[in-house]
Order: C-alpha cells, then sequence, then structure tokens
C-alpha cells in the first residue's frame, strides 16, 4: 500500500503492521480476523455448553427416565415402563390432580394481585416522590431474600399461639386462633400471600424500569390530546411497555409452577400444599424415591409450563411480526 493512501485511511482503521481491519468505509464489517472469530466461538460456545449441560441434558434425561422403572441405585437396574408411570400419575396417584389444582390457583393469585400490585407500586413510586429511594429498597428487600427464608419468617407471622396476625386478631393463645399453615382450608391462601411478598417487590423492579425507558414525548403527546392520567397510562404508557409485559408474563408463570421453598419449608408440600414442584422432590429423593413417577411429573410439570409462555410469545411476536 503506497504512503499515500495509507495517509487516507483513519488510525483507527489500521493494524500496527499498516493493513486494515475487515471495515468499508460505511463502517460495516467486511471480514473478521483470527482472534475475532475465536473470541466469538469462546462467546458463544460456553454458555451454549453451560446451557446443554445444565439444562437441555438434564431435561432430556427426564424425559427418558418417565418410560423407565428404576430405584435410582444401579443402572442396570433400569427397566422400560412405556406410559405406565404417566397412568399412574394421572389415575392412581392421589396428590396430583390437588397439585395441579394449587399451581393454577398459585397462577392466578400471581396473576391477578401480585402482578397489578407490583404495577401500582411502581406507578406510585415513579412519581419523584419524596423518599422514592427508600421506598424502593424496602418493597424490593423481599426479593433478595431466599424463597425457603420467607417461608420461615412468614411461619413466625402465622405461628398459632404467638404468631403477630393472631395476636393482632386477638385470638392468639386461645381456642379460636386459626392455624394459618396447619389448617388444610386456609394454608394454600396465606402461603399465596408470602409469596405474592416477594413476587410484587420483583415485578415492581421490572416496571420501574420500564416505566422509565418510556419516551416523554409519548404522554406529552397524550395530555396536548386531552388523555387524563389513567387514558394516557392505559392507552400509551402501558401498550409501549411490551417488551417488560412479555417478562413479566414469563416471570409469573414461571414462579407460579416452580413454587417449591415455601411449601416445603410450611409442611414439605402436604395437607393443603400439594405442589407438583413438591411432588418431584418427594419422588426423585429420599428413602421412598420413585425415579420414573418423579420424572414423569417433573416432564408434565415441564409441559404444562412451556405451553402458555409458547403460546403467548407465539402471539404477541407474531402481531409485530405482521405490523
Amino acid at each position: 500500500m503506497s504512503s499515500t493512501a495509507q495517509e487516507l485511511i483513519p488510525p483507527e482503521a489500521q493494524e500496527p503492521g499498516g493493513g486494515r481491519i475487515g471495515r468499508t468505509r460505511g463502517g460495516r464489517v467486511r471480514r473478521l480476523t483470527g482472534r475475532d472469530k475465536a473470541v466469538l466461538s469462546l462467546m458463544v460456545g460456553i454458555p451454549t455448553l453451560i446451557e446443554l449441560a445444565l439444562v437441555w441434558l438434564p431435561t432430556l434425561m427426564s424425559i427418558g427416565l418417565s418410560f423407565t422403572r428404576w430405584n435410582g441405585l444401579d443402572l442396570a437396574d433400569i427397566r422400560p415402563a412405556g406410559t405406565e408411570n404417566y397412568q399412574y400419575i394421572t389415575q392412581d396417584y392421589p396428590p396430583f390432580w390437588p397439585a395441579v389444582q394449587h399451581n393454577l390457583m398459585w397462577l392466578l393469585f400471581l396473576a391477578l394481585i401480585a402482578t397489578p400490585l407490583g404495577l401500582l407500586l411502581a406507578v406510585l413510586l415513579d412519581q419523584n416522590i419524596r423518599g422514592s429511594k427508600i421506598y424502593q429498597s424496602i418493597f424490593f428487600a423481599p426479593v433478595m431474600l431466599s424463597l425457603a427464608l420467607i417461608g420461615i419468617i412468614w411461619q413466625l407471622f402465622y405461628q398459632r399461639d404467638n404468631g403477630l396476625l393472631n395476636f393482632l386478631l386477638g385470638t392468639a393463645g386461645t381456642p379460636q386462633a386459626v392455624d394459618w399453615f396447619g389448617d388444610s382450608s386456609v394454608n394454600i391462601w396465606a402461603a399465596m400471600i408470602a409469596a405474592t411478598w416477594r413476587h410484587a417487590g420483583y415485578v415492581m423492579l421490572l416496571y420501574l424500569a420500564g416505566l422509565k425507558g418510556v419516551d416523554p414525548s409519548l404522554r406529552e403527546a397524550a395530555s396536548i390530546d386531552g388523555a387524563n392520567a389513567a387514558q394516557t397510562f392505559f392507552r400509551v404508557v402501558f401498550p409501549a411497555m411490551r417488551p417488560i409485559n412479555i417478562v413479566i408474563v414469563v416471570i409469573t408463570i414461571i414462579e407460579s409452577l416452580r413454587a417449591f421453598d415455601v411449601v416445603y419449608v410450611i409442611n414439605r408440600g402436604t395437607n393443603g400444599l400439594e405442589m407438583l414442584s413438591a411432588l418431584v422432590i418427594q419422588n426423585l429423593v429420599g428413602e421412598g424415591q420413585v425415579i420414573g413417577v418423579g420424572s414423569a411429573l417433573a416432564v408434565v410439570l415441564l409441559v404444562i409450563s412451556l405451553v402458555p409462555i409458547v403460546f403467548y410469545l407465539s402471539r404477541t411476536f407474531g402481531k409485530e411480526n405482521r405490523v
């Protein structure tokens, strides 16, 4: 390359040896160096291998084991079972259908109570009120706690004889005291309220980020057109947060189906708190483990979680493509 041509090339587009990197004048990448390819391969390959090892391989193994009988000790004892495990859990396993019902209740409660509560908190804290950062920290604090610890905290709140709730109701230490976690007719509602305490803070944080990202000109245009605050939010701001709404829907479905820690801390997922995730653990871990049945329950949980997520995402992105 001549010295004149070399001078016309910007310094940032020159290689140390006097060559050029693979870019055109428009700034588009024309070619990748060997080093770039190696870096990209590592950036894509390592996460892919981790996901394969920790997500897809166990998933495929669970699907395979759901069609077998195995005691979990000797690989030589694995025997094919066909669909017997699925027939057993749907026809002869008493906790299965109550667990499905409880998971659906959990989903509806989070979707209709916890998520709107988190949205309300986000809208209120987005008004730049005094002490907004402090309130955000208070409402977000439960998100940083594990669900097992949350279960322990709410056990103290719901305790029959010395719990704060019965104390406030004036029934602590009396025969009228409600055993919130021991009574199978009310413990599912008590557990869902405990889960809402954490979920609402998580939703609040996500919606706060979404509200900060909405273009202020949209609100100004709505105000000029005569829209009030409610109309501006529901017709302009909320639809503009579609990416956040998608994330919220997926997270809410996942949280409702993977609910395990709270109920397991309370009573190991029994006596009115049967959940699919708890049934999976009960059959895969412990002295009475039945690997085939536990794997079949895990596959059912996987299918139930994937169906609504795939349906919602396909409809959402399908609308965007049509537009």
